[in-house]
């Protein structure tokens, strides 16, 4: 099992990253570019929203504000984009993904990565990358997780030019408490943190002092 924190600690570039574990769920979000970095975690009714953190410096917007999380009739749904809003309103984990792909920011063509967390402990991970000039659409299922222990994903393997994306299955990790992830975040790149123990969120947003 992989040390999370070791792992985090030793890539500054991710990219945003799912963890699901055992009553527990980790997205996180960094950013290269001034575009990507003006951005704040906010709550909803159903989850949380991206956010500009100052909208006149926003260049583009279509990538960078969506939910991230929201709670439907399936459970709890964490993407990397608007393909949560595709999940819960097509109200099929597997048939969602398949009217997506990967997004459309050549070269690095970051893949989606989508988690459904279910009312059983059981959860799904998904990832939509580029290969070739196809869409590979990978998808996981696990029974649950023993205390302590989880699976994640990420949209990148780590920093490049072009960005290499995530290769594998998600990967075994150890799951710590939400400070020491945010703590073992790059600091130059890290944007905000979504954590959710036992049902209770908690947010950490660089542009906010966190």
């Amino acid at each position: 099992m992989l040390d999370f924190l070791d792992f985090l600690r030793n890539n500054p570039y991710p990219g945003r990253g799912i963890a699901v574990g055992n009553r527990r769920v980790y997205y996180f979000i960094m950013g290269r570019s001034a575009n990507s970095r003006n951005r704040v975690f906010e709550t909803t009714e159903d989850g949380i929203r991206t956010r500009a953190f100052d909208e006149a410096k926003v260049t583009d917007p279509s990538l960078i504000i969506y939910h991230p999380v929201r709670r439907s009739s399936l459970g709890l749904i964490v993407t990397n984009g608007d393909q949560t809003d595709t999940i819960r309103d097509m109200g099929c984990w597997r048939r969602a993904l398949m009217t997506r792909e990967y997004e459309p920011d050549a070269p690095n063509w970051t893949p989606r990565i989508s988690a459904l967390l279910r009312p059983d402990g059981s959860f799904e991970l998904s990832i939509l990358k580029r290969e070739g000039d196809r869409c590979l659409r990978c998808f996981y299922s696990y029974e649950g997780c023993s205390e302590g222990e989880g699976r994640f994903l990420s949209t990148y393997q780590g920093d490049g030019n072009p960005l290499p994306s995530f290769s594998g299955e998600p990967l075994a990790i150890g799951m710590p408490e939400p400070e020491e992830v945010w703590a073992a975040l790059n600091s130059e790149n890290r944007v905000s943190l979504y954590a959710n123990v036992n049902g209770q969120v908690t947010l950490f947003n660089k542009n906010l002092g966190d």
